[in-house]
């Protein structure tokens, strides 16, 4: 039996991708390393540090050692360090937009990137860019921060958070082709937004990641 690690930073996030597994990866084990205080550093200094790379290289390396035949990591705002990751161990090491970015780059040339974390915004705006041009394709993108709705959230007001990324989702399908969530947590907006209203596809990343790793396990 095939073995998947997936390295959270947060644990609100292994529900979310043990469903997923459980429906696309039935026959293969899955086990979670989760370290929040990886993102609540990136989120304090908002950037990527180098010692918080080498922690994530070192919780890769954990995840190898424990019998990962495939390692996926499920933070964006990391994805540097896990692209650092993947050379210095022998299993695939994974970052979970990485799919999703392709798949953006397929389906339009108009890329929108939104995001309420500028940690989290760069990272994947740049893998965006970084996966058009590996392709050859040219792209116009257009990356939009929901400024106060990460805030409003982890202040205890999910409403605000829902009713501000909704309004951004709105304006920004007027301009592009195809929207690309950077962050997991937005994908439940997506859920309550009218038909009427979503006029461009929107990728989020988690289900788009296992879809991959079936192919791949």
């Amino acid at each position: 039996m095939k073995t998947l690690g997936l390295i959270h930073t947060s644990a609100t996030l292994v529900p979310v991708f043990q469903q997923l597994c459980s429906e696309h990866l039935p026959g293969i084990n899955v086990f979670n390393i989760v370290d929040d205080s990886l993102i609540k550093d990136v989120i304090t200094r908002n950037e990527l540090t180098s010692l918080t790379s080498r922690r994530v290289v070192d919780h890769v390396g954990s995840a190898e050692l424990a019998g990962a035949d495939l390692i996926l990591v499920t933070c964006s705002s990391i994805g540097a360090a896990v692209e650092a990751s993947a050379s210095l161990t022998r299993v695939p090491v994974l970052r979970v937009d990485q799919p999703m970015a392709d798949l953006a780059v397929q389906t339009g040339k108009r890329i929108g990137v939104i995001a309420t974390l500028p940690s989290t915004l760069g990272p994947t705006s740049d893998l965006v860019k970084r996966r058009a041009s590996a392709v050859a394709k040219e792209i116009e993108l257009t990356s939009v921060l929901c400024e106060g709705a990460f805030e409003a959230l982890m202040g205890g007001n999910p409403a605000k958070h829902d009713e501000m990324v909704s309004a951004a989702l709105k304006q920004l399908s007027d301009q592009v082709d195809v929207i690309v969530l950077a962050q997991a947590s937005m994908a439940r907006v997506v859920d309550q937004l009218g038909e009427a209203a979503k006029r461009v596809p929107i990728l989020a990343s988690p289900a788009l990641a296992i879809q991959h790793l079936k192919t791949i396990l």
